[in-house]
């Protein structure tokens, strides 16, 4: 049997399997999109195609079928599943640690969290675990105290003093060995993976306070007289557990604040709606939004978010882009203009084909683009990484240090002093507070400015432009819209404005340039039927020209009116005039006659005036680079103002060697920039910010992306770099000052002078407190106005 045979009667016996025809005895149709077997009288999933049926194992597999019959049937092989694999998660505190499924950071014990953001706003594993073990805990801990400290402090016997290190046994038992569990987990593999941590600190004080409780009830008899007081033993049961619930109470707190810190991200994957409605041949049908592919027609109605990127087909509608470009005002949207999923539909109803869906949407990158920038590290995390390396260690000698003190001239008893502020310092020197300070001002602020239209790529970008002091902007597309419109006609004696426009166009509708373009959408704009052109030609560095409705048409500079026999002297001092306003000119001549000038201008940004005037204000030095013309440049320049150096006619290595230029004399520099040729300059720039209506190489090299394309989002980016490293050194200072004050404390340095001493159980408050201020103090920047 040749191939194509054998493909074709595999090809039939599929149709007739898929159909529910005669086959082999017992054999049920397929579904010819997952390919599950399905038994027709079953499922209430049907479609008819080139008059067979065809049955579905869901609606979304026939939705699927009857959107593209082809690509399941015929020649076309049938889609495979995607084969899932586990979901990756990473240590917030140490991005390197990845693996699949939840668990704990090898380095400092932390409760790993999804690498991939989900919309889904389900609670960590962890803090369902801990919220459980916090409330076990506390039930117990409240008749403990009452038992262990009841008789000291009130005069409540409450228990037989014999009887009460036995009770105070089992009812601590279950806090420390089972609500403490993960503790003692995470502090015995930090033993193994010599990764000291504050799961190190907890484990060794609250081991030592309970097995020396847990002997002394056991076997009284093994510790000498001198350690009785009133006869027995004292045990430390209370201490253990109070320090295990409070601890356990800084995890939930801890966790909670650390999960609001994705809800930046979750309210981004939000914008996007769950369902779409698709246009068929039949008529509208909504479907889940996985099961929308591009080349989808979708309807979207007023009030309605646009579901995934595209190109509008038929309507007009103002659209809320507020979302993409933290701008509040609606943006005209008509045929042929590009729409982004996530972005609202307000007041009309728009018919949409879908170009890019699933993870391919502006709104899934930025998702991405913000989850990656949350797990990288600030150069400034380097400082809190080399004081944690030596810290545990540290705070483990200043413990045992302690002990032997009290233990030798300490007040009697010697040794029960000596035990709880050894363990007073252990518990309140944990350094998970440290930790936290830089990652999580990181990830508030990435979330935060992705809401305010800028993207940042990596944290060593918030921290970098914080310093800058240089600012170098890109002309076209950057400072200008990078979209030329035609904004003057001036026919010579003779001929009408809307004749020139028009035989113009006629000859530009075959060029690809933008000044051509430009010129074409004026003629559309004011409804002028645009004639057939012949023989169209262009010469370089001068111009074009064609044959239209039998004259002959040339469009270009000078050189290309003489060529044409025409003579451009009637016109050059309005052309002068204009180019001195940085107006691009280009004369027109008709049948060897001058016949006019066409004025075509690439706009000012809206608001680049005021943006410049704003940084220029905040101390920053502004530098214009270009390969335009400088006549151009210097108009463009004078029009926004604020400008402090225009450098014109440079090519891509130029604005680079430019860069490098202010970098040797000193300068901390940043570059916005949106085309293929800003890319070197953006990479080299020691903050790189990507216009976001720009070139995709652009925005690869670049560290911050702006994602509306304008320059007040330079501001924006500006404010959130000053904030968020202020809001890093707040927790620092917080953190090396708590630690600062309160180990010494807690050794007991205020004892000979004060009589103060410092309790295991304020010591586990005071620690899981201070964790807790540096995670709310870093959400504080949600509410930062920028």
């Amino acid at each position: 049997m040749t191939e194509h045979a054998h493909q074709h009667t595999h090809d039939e016996g599929q149709s007739a399997c898929c159909a529910g025809h005669a086959g082999p005895a017992g054999v049920k149709p397929v579904d010819p999109v997952c390919g599950m077997t399905v038994d027709p009288a079953n499922t209430p999933h049907h479609a008819e195609h080139d008059g067979q049926a065809y049955h579905f194992c869901s609606a979304g597999c026939r939705t699927k079928f009857v959107a593209n019959p082809d690509a399941y049937l015929g020649d076309h092989p049938r889609p495979e599943p995607k084969a899932t694999s586990g979901a990756m998660w990473t240590c917030p505190m140490h991005p390197e640690i990845r693996q699949e499924g939840p668990g704990t950071c090898p380095i400092c014990g932390m409760a790993l969290e999804p690498e991939e953001p989900s919309a889904d706003d389900q609670p960590n594993p962890e803090l369902v675990d801990f919220t459980r073990r916090v409330w076990v805990a506390g039930v117990l801990c409240v008749p403990l105290l009452i038992v262990s400290m009841g008789a000291e402090m009130l005069g409540l016997r409450i228990v037989a003093p014999a009887l009460s290190p036995w009770v105070q046994l089992v009812l601590a038992a279950p806090i420390v060995l089972w609500a403490g569990g993960p503790f003692f987990e995470r502090g015995w593999m930090s033993l193994k993976t010599r990764h000291l941590n504050m799961f190190t600190l907890v484990s060794i004080g609250v081991g030592a306070a309970f097995c020396y409780s847990l002997v002394a009830t056991v076997a009284p008899g093994l510790f000498p007289a001198s350690f009785r007081q009133h006869g027995m033993i004292p045990v430390y049961y209370e201490a253990a557990g109070v320090v295990v619930t409070l601890i356990l109470l800084g995890q939930v707190l801890e966790l909670r604040a650390r999960a609001a810190t994705g809800r930046a991200i979750r309210a981004l994957m939000d914008l996007a709606p769950k369902t779409a409605r698709r246009v068929t041949d039949g008529g509208e049908e909504e479907v889940p939004l996985g099961d929308v592919v591009a080349g989808d027609r979708l309807r979207v109605r007023p009030g309605e978010a646009i579901p995934v990127d595209g190109v509008v087909v038929e309507g007009r509608s103002p659209v809320d882009e507020a979302m993409l470009t933290g701008e509040p005002v609606p943006v005209v949207k008509q045929a042929g203009d590009a729409v982004t999923g996530g972005t609202v539909n307000t007041t009309g109803s728009l018919l949409i084909e879908a170009r890019a869906v699933g993870a391919d949407t502006v709104l899934a990158r930025i998702v991405r683009m913000v989850a990656e920038a949350q797990r990288s590290r600030a150069p400034i995390q380097a400082v809190a990484d080399r004081v944690s390396g030596w810290f545990v260690p540290l705070v483990v000698g200043i413990a045992i240090a302690t002990f032997i003190v009290w233990n030798l001239v300490g007040p009697e008893p010697r040794f029960g002093h000596a035990l709880l502020n050894a363990i007073a310092v252990l518990i309140i020197a944990c350094p998970c507070a440290l930790g936290l300070a830089t990652p999580m001002a990181v990830m508030v602020g990435t979330g935060r400015g992705a809401h305010a239209g800028v993207l940042v790529k990596n944290a060593e970008a918030i921290q970098r432009f914080e310093t800058v002091d240089t600012l170098v902007i890109d002309k076209t597309g950057t400072l200008t819209e990078g979209k030329p419109k035609l904004v003057a006609i001036e026919p010579a004696d003779g001929i009408a404005e809307e004749e020139l426009l028009r035989l113009a166009a006629a000859v530009e509708a075959h060029s690809e340039h933008p000044l051509a373009h430009a010129i074409v959408t004026a003629a559309e704009a004011r409804g002028l039927t645009i004639p057939a052109a012949e023989n169209f030609a262009s010469a370089t560095g001068q111009g074009v020209s064609a044959s239209v409705e039998g004259r002959k048409v040339a469009i270009g500079n000078a050189a290309m009116m003489r060529a044409a026999g025409a003579d451009p002297a009637s016109l050059e001092t309005a052309a002068d005039a204009r180019r001195r306003e940085g107006v691009g000119v280009m004369l027109v001549a008709v049948d060897g006659n001058i016949a006019g000038l066409l004025a075509v201008a690439d706009p000012v940004r809206e608001g680049a005036k005021e943006a410049l005037a704003t940084l220029h204000h905040e101390g920053l030095r502004i530098v214009m680079l270009t390969g335009d013309s400088r006549a151009t440049a210097e108009a463009v320049a004078a029009k926004v103002g604020g400008v402090d150096e225009v450098r014109a006619e440079l090519r891509p290595e130029d604005k680079a060697a430019a860069i490098a230029e202010f970098q040797r004399i000193g300068g901390k520099v940043a570059m916005a920039g949106d085309g293929i040729n800003d890319a070197p300059a953006l990479a080299a720039a020691d903050v790189g910010l990507a216009m976001g209506t720009g070139a995709d190489v652009a925005i690869e090299s670049a560290g911050m992306t702006l994602t509306g394309g304008d320059l007040a989002a330079i501001v924006r980016a500006r404010r959130l770099s000053r904030a968020t490293m202020r809001n890093i050194r707040q927790n620092l200072f917080f953190s090396f000052l708590f630690n600062g004050l309160g180990v010494p404390i807690a050794a007991g340095v205020l004892y000979p002078v004060a009589g103060l001493l410092l309790s295991p159980m304020i010591a586990g408050a005071a620690m899981a407190l201070s964790s807790f201020t540096v995670v709310t103090n870093a959400l504080r920047l949600n509410a930062v106005k920028l």
